[in-house]
């Protein structure tokens, strides 16, 4: 396999088998893996086992909720783990009774040395970025934060230092102006799919290449992906419109842009902001709301943003048309 023309000089050699012999334990939690999931059962590889996260309670009832992984599992009949802990000598004992030869982690927790090195053909992860750009929690998220064009997928083997093993292979894909996070994650989520089941093809071909991310960094520090926290998703109106309308679009659908609005009495108001678009010059101070009919527009420090979908705080979201039948900006400011 080969990453931007360039192959390590080591190949990954395994014993050619048949994919039903292949024994392989997946573990993962959201949406994204259960594609990846959904693929290799229905490829008809032999999935040994499924780790997930354990159910958390969620919503006002505290109903517990499983993982989406966790539902797919359940479903088709695959064999759960949903251990609380991932050095337990119980869940150790259990897991390599299974005796897999393959781990596939995707949107998992970071693993312990006792579970990675485990089968005997080694455990990969999928990362939703171009290795060794991008690691950490957050990297579609970032990706798009930073205005970048393209992202993608890639497949390496898991080693001590989270994200940086030595890369399989990877898959590009065109960042478009107005893609947002949400629209790259669906994207991604089948792109990398591909990218999974052809990187367990080329193990099972017994004749797989791989590359040290170092040979890929050039000397640089690789660009930081950390995880997303409430204040990383304020809007600093103070910015130029392109960087505030690249964070909107990172955070969107979520968890979101936000800025506060003040009324009139004082009390603060979280408005988020799902949507937006970059309009003329200004020389209002920013955080000035501009509204023109049915349209909205808040200035930043060189052109104005149009606001296209919002949502104030104990309402729903809705268009900025809708929002503004009900809304009358002399009796708010950011």
């Amino acid at each position: 396999m080969s990453v931007n023309g360039k192959m390590s000089k080591f190949a990954y050699n395994c014993t050619s088998m048949k994919k039903e012999d292949l024994k392989i334990v997946f573990l993962g939690t959201p949406e994204f893996a259960v594609e990846s999931l959904s693929r290799l059962y229905n490829e008809g590889y032999n999935i040994a086992g499924v780790i997930t996260m354990p159910d958390k309670p969620a919503g006002r009832g505290h109903k517990m909720l499983q993982s989406p992984v966790k539902q797919f599992a359940v479903e088709h009949g695959l064999k759960l783990m949903q251990p609380t802990n991932l050095k337990a000598p119980e869940f150790i004992e259990e897991l390599r009774s299974l005796d897999a030869d393959l781990f596939i982690v995707i949107a998992f927790r970071m693993l312990p040395e006792a579970v990675w090195t485990m089968p005997r053909l080694g455990t990969f992860n999928l990362h939703a970025s171009l290795l060794p750009k991008y690691r950490g929690a957050a990297p579609l998220n970032w990706a798009v934060i930073n205005g970048d064009k393209e992202t993608g997928v890639t497949t390496f083997f898991l080693k001590h230092e989270i994200d940086t093993g030595d890369i399989i292979d990877q898959k590009r894909v065109a960042i478009n102006p107005d893609d947002n996070v949400g629209d790259i994650h669906d994207r991604l989520m089948m792109l990398g799919a591909d990218l999974t089941l052809e990187t367990v093809r080329h193990i099972i071909d017994g004749n797989l290449k791989t590359i040290e991310q170092d040979k890929l960094t050039g000397g640089v520090d690789p660009t930081p992906a950390p995880k997303i926290f409430k204040e990383t998703c304020l809007i600093d109106w103070n910015n130029n419109a392109e960087k505030v309308h690249n964070l909107v679009r990172g955070l969107s659908p979520y968890p979101a842009a936000w800025t506060t609005l003040t009324t009139a009495s004082g009390d603060e108001l979280q408005l988020k902001i799902f949507k937006t678009s970059v309009s003329g010059q200004t020389t209002l101070a920013p955080g000035s709301i501009v509204i023109d009919k049915d349209r909205m527009y808040i200035a930043c420090n060189d052109r104005l943003l149009e606001i296209l979908s919002l949502q104030l705080q104990g309402k729903k979201r809705l268009d900025t048309a809708d929002f503004l039948r009900g809304f009358n900006p002399d009796n708010f400011k950011l």
